[in-house]
């Protein structure tokens, strides 16, 4: 009877609380206040109207001087025509943040639920799972609308390229693979925007186009950077994600980046925005600055002889909005001086305007709208907390594990010593562009919920300046049944305007590692934390060290993720998004060298693992378990013909261009079964993997496919993934454009490998 006095009081709770979300609300109507007399009837507030009719109707109400103050981020109230102001900059890269100014905790609303940073997401390769982070962020995104204390258009995700293991920003991304890069961007956009391709629940964007991974290294800034770029790099690595991210996600934005690309500002380059974006893609949606970008492309790249024309080239190359008020500043005269036309404005505020009628932000009353009973209650949720721990779970990447050595067990490993900088770390765990977390569990607090624990840092951060600390930590490490060292990197060593100039740990980092590995009584498991790669050959070849995880930035609840892992609650089964370079790879390889593909003439060694065929420390996809997995494929086509279209069809240098090929249901099915033959339960990560035909445009291998499938102990289960062959089995030549290599082509994955003959044919059918 008490059990359900006790469930009926929370129901209540739970009813009150959630019912409170309407009465907190603070909110006010943005535009078409059904109680204002004065607009409630203009054809722009009719919702029976088509979307492009009201957004013809309101540009026809503006003056020049109003749309003009519409093309900043921070855009201006019209209130003759009962329009608020409204701050576009929002971010969401991992959960809520409150990094640009139109987001803001406090009051009801003090956190969000602050998710692994991406690259570790990222490593679960589990499209799935990102969707449902993107959905949940936009949960409570909208609550903060709501609640008058967001925005609706977020500028996340990053989809650049992690070219270069030294960029500080490469823990923003979805690593090196502009497949997996792009399956990300769509998922998480998924998520963000909803599956409604007519409204949006909030507005993602991908960013920042294109070939942008440098921030501030040897003297050389992104705001002064001319990344030199190939059409064959463009075509078949920086753009794909973007692509993805637009035809496959629909995103209703993409941001512009403040690198020049082959001596052209990104965001006054109309091929990039206007041919490639709007028209080729097709973008759906609004085009933004990276913020003062426009005036950077004056003021320091000196591309425009006056700041008139810096303006009057941007608009005119397709950029909607600047994130700064360049263009609010200087396209009044621009126009007055004939550089641009007032169309030009509104085409740019069509895309914009359309944006926000499509969130809603035109249709009165919030409270009325499909998520305008979200509030506080909706976010920080049990759920929500729970989905965070659960990513930071399927993100941790176990990279060495020598003779079992994890997982630890309660029993066995009664008192664990827990060393390192990272050790006691909260903020550390959410890295670059987050929010303030619902709270944190760090690795010492996870590790103690597990055994008792003897503390000591080493160092006293992750600098690692001298070894005060170091005799303490090698004396708890010799007298503990297990240590765990919690080392790496934060956003002091990588981070935006911060890239590194070496792969090896910071300072003494190293020495501490060592002499504590020496005097332990016990195994000793070397914890990583780090966005980029480290160069840890020493910890890898050093058998005192048995086991080594990667963490990445785990979010919030990290320290319970690192703990689970360690002592087996949780089997790891996530993989390396980017491969781990040895310092060596960085000798003669300035980061200003965009060539993915080697240069044999400048001993340049060529990047990722789709071109680098040198000596590494882990290789992309590098991930263990704790039990193992075998693949055998039992079904798979051995030749498929691709029938080419018409007269202007050609088959040149034994490859068809995509364009030239049927490519509509030209499909590769491999069908594989995975078992476990190992003693636990896991969940496997089947990454597929093709080696097309020799040549020199060809990558020496490039995933075509992943899947995550979870298998008990003794199970098999038959996995099926289709590979789109004119998608994913091109490749693309010199002039930057995309091929089907005629041939035999490799399938590969794990040790298992299939051969798949690619033919010219007259036949649209795949044959077996």
């Amino acid at each position: 009877m008490i059990l359900h006095k006790m469930a009926f009081l929370a129901a209540i709770l739970f009813f009150l609380i959630s019912s409170s979300s309407v009465c907190v609300q603070s909110r006010e109507t943005f535009a078409c206040d059904t109680k204002d007399a004065a607009t409630d009837t203009l054809r722009f507030c009719q919702l029976s109207v088509p979307i492009p009719e009201r957004v013809k109707d309101l540009i026809g109400r503006l003056t020049l001087v109003e749309k003009v103050s519409l093309l900043g981020n921070t855009a201006a109230a019209i209130p003759r025509l009962g329009i608020k102001g409204y701050e576009w900059w929002s971010e969401a890269l991992h959960g809520v943040s409150n990094v640009g100014p139109g987001t803001k905790f406090g009051g009801v609303y003090p956190a969000a639920t602050s998710f692994p940073q991406v690259i570790t997401t990222v490593a679960s390769f589990n499209a799935s799972l990102w969707e449902s982070i993107g959905r949940v962020v936009s949960n409570e995104a909208r609550a903060m609308y709501n609640g008058g204390v967001g925005g609706l258009t977020y500028w996340s995700p990053n989809v650049n390229i992690l070219r270069d293991p030294r960029w500080g920003r490469g823990q923003e991304t979805p690593g090196e693979d502009p497949v997996v890069a792009g399956k990300y961007a769509a998922s998480y956009v998924r998520g963000l925007q909803g599956n409604d391709r007519s409204r949006l629940k909030v507005a993602g964007c991908c960013k920042h186009f294109t070939a942008y991974d440098l921030d501030n290294w040897n003297g050389v800034d992104r705001f002064h950077f001319n990344a030199k770029v190939s059409k064959q790099d463009i075509e078949d690595t920086f753009d794909v994600p973007f692509r993805m991210c637009v035809k496959e996600g629909n995103v209703a934005s993409i941001m512009c980046s403040y690198n020049q690309v082959n001596g052209v500002p990104t965001c006054a380059d109309p091929n990039l925005l206007k041919k490639t974006i709007r028209n080729e893609w097709g973008l759906n949606g609004y085009i933004v600055s990276d913020c003062d970008s426009v005036g950077v492309l004056y003021d320091t790249q000196h591309y425009t002889g006056t700041p008139e024309e810096a303006a009057a080239d941007s608009i005119k190359a397709g950029l909607d909005l600047d994130c700064g008020p360049f263009l609010g500043a200087h396209t009044i005269d621009a126009v007055k001086k004939n550089l641009l036309r007032e169309s030009d404005v509104d085409n740019a505020l069509i895309n914009t305007l359309t944006v926000q009628m499509r969130l809603g932000m035109f249709d009165g009353d919030i409270a009325a709208q499909p998520y305008g009973h979200l509030g506080p209650a909706h976010v920080c949720t049990p759920v929500h907390k729970g989905l965070a721990l659960e990513a930071a779970q399927q993100g941790i990447v176990l990279l060495k594990n020598r003779g079992s050595s994890l997982p630890l067990s309660s029993q066995r490993h009664r008192t664990v010593a827990v060393i390192g900088p990272n050790s006691d770390a909260t903020v550390a765990m959410i890295g670059n562009y987050a929010g303030i977390a619902c709270g944190y569990t760090s690795p010492v607090q996870g590790i103690t919920g597990y055994s008792r624990t003897i503390h000591q840092k080493g160092c006293v951060d992750v600098h690692c300046m001298d070894d005060r600390l170091f005799d303490a930590a090698v004396e708890a490490a010799r007298g503990a049944d297990a240590t765990v060292l919690v080392m790496g990197l934060d956003q002091s060593i990588e981070a935006e305007f911060k890239d590194r100039n070496s792969l090896l740990l910071p300072g003494k980092q190293q020495e501490l590692i060592s002499r504590v590995a020496k005097a332990a009584k016990g195994p000793v498991i070397l914890v990583l934390m780090s966005g980029g790669p480290i160069d840890i050959s020493f910890a890898d070849k050093d058998r005192k060290i048995p086991a080594i995880v990667w963490a990445g930035y785990p979010g919030q609840e990290g320290g319970t993720a690192i703990a689970d892992i360690l002592f087996g609650s949780a089997n790891p089964g996530g993989k390396l998004p980017m491969t781990w370079y040895p310092q060596d790879y960085l000798t003669n390889l300035p980061m200003t060298e965009m060539s993915m593909r080697p240069i044999h003439s400048k001993r340049i060694p060529g990047r990722t693992y789709r071109f680098y065929d040198g000596p590494v420390v882990y290789p992309f996809g590098h991930g263990l378990s704790y039990t193992r997995f075998t693949h055998s494929i039992a079904d798979a086509p051995k030749v498929i013909p691709i029938a080419v279209r018409g007269r202007n069809g050609t088959v040149s240098g034994k490859s068809i261009r995509v364009t030239h090929a049927r490519c509509n249901r030209l499909s590769l099915g491999v069908h594989v079964d995975v078992t476990n033959v190992g003693s636990r339960d896991g969940t496997h990560t089947m990454l597929v993997f093709s080696a097309p035909p020799g040549g020199e445009w060809a990558p020496k291998k490039q995933l075509v496919a992943f899947e995550r499938v979870h298998v008990a102990v003794g199970e098999k289960k038959r996995v099926q993934v289709n590979i789109h062959v004119c998608k994913y089995l091109s490749v693309v030549d010199r002039a930057g454009n995309r091929r089907i290599p005629i041939g035999d082509h490799g399938i590969h994955i794990g040790d298992e490998s299939h051969t798949v003959s690619l033919q010219a044919s007259t036949l649209g059918v795949i044959k077996s």
